[in-house]
């Protein structure tokens, strides 16, 4: 794809899932990746497999829910690649799964601090720098920013309708300024995130999407990859559905 060779993608949660296929796929058009999670190990094999595709890659340890992490990423970035031009603001979490009434206030705080406040802190640190050359952003939202879901799970929902928010807000803030920001929202993909998810959880999830399948992580990563690219350049303040049909149901 056109414009990104040569430049330079910061990618959290970039260790495994959509992630890491968003790494590979970045890696595989010529960019420079930076991998930031809270999984070393994986992070590393990750580094790995780029290195091995004959692209540059590193990886540095990172929760997105602390400013000082993320902050310290952003900035290493730029130490060792003399840049950012991409972000795929991916780290995310499911959080528990109980009604309002029986969540507890330490898992709001968490999933809120990881899928929302991690959004917003990552484009905090992430923007002075891509100001200076222009390029694009894109966060890791879900349907679940369109519509709750079979679950019991209202702060997920809540985060990623926030991300959807913040998202659109962003992208009016910098579109003059040379940064796109766009958010793409994904149904059920298969990730390790709920590869333990029980048989009677998962099929009547999997049946709310015409397709009939889980999505790939590949899927999502392409998509990602398309919005930072040159073909993808008067898109911005959108939120992109990777939903095998869910909505338009």
């Amino acid at each position: 794809m056109n414009g990104l060779k040569g430049k330079v993608a910061l990618i959290t949660g970039g260790s495994s899932g959509i992630g890491k296929a968003a790494s590979l796929a970045f890696a595989r058009e010529g960019t420079k990746v930076v991998i930031a999670s809270t999984q070393p190990k994986e992070g590393g094999e990750t580094v790995t497999e780029i290195r091995n595709q004959g692209a540059e890659a590193f990886f540095v340890e990172t929760d997105v829910a602390k400013s000082a992490q993320v902050e310290a990423a952003v900035r290493k970035t730029v130490e060792v690649f003399g840049r950012l031009d991409f972000a795929f603001n991916n780290a995310g979490i499911n959080g528990e799964i109980n009604p309002v009434d029986q969540y507890s206030e330490e898992g709001w705080d968490t999933i809120i601090g990881i899928n929302l406040k991690g959004v917003w802190l990552s484009m905090k640190y992430e923007i002075p720098h891509i100001l200076k050359n222009g390029g694009a952003i894109v966060n890791n939202a879900s349907i679940s920013g369109f519509i709750s879901m079979p679950l019991d799970i209202a702060p997920y929902v809540a985060s990623k309708h926030g991300v959807i928010g913040l998202t659109k807000a962003a992208a009016r803030e910098y579109a003059k300024r040379g940064i796109r920001i766009n958010a793409v929202c994904p149904g059920a993909i298969r990730t390790p995130l709920n590869q333990d998810m029980p048989e009677e959880m998962v099929k009547p999830i999997l049946d709310l999407h015409p397709i009939g399948r889980w999505g790939m992580p590949e899927e999502v990563a392409e998509a990602a990859v398309w919005l930072c690219s040159d073909a993808a350049s008067f898109i911005t303040g959108t939120t992109l559905l990777i939903d095998g049909g869910y909505t338009a149901m």
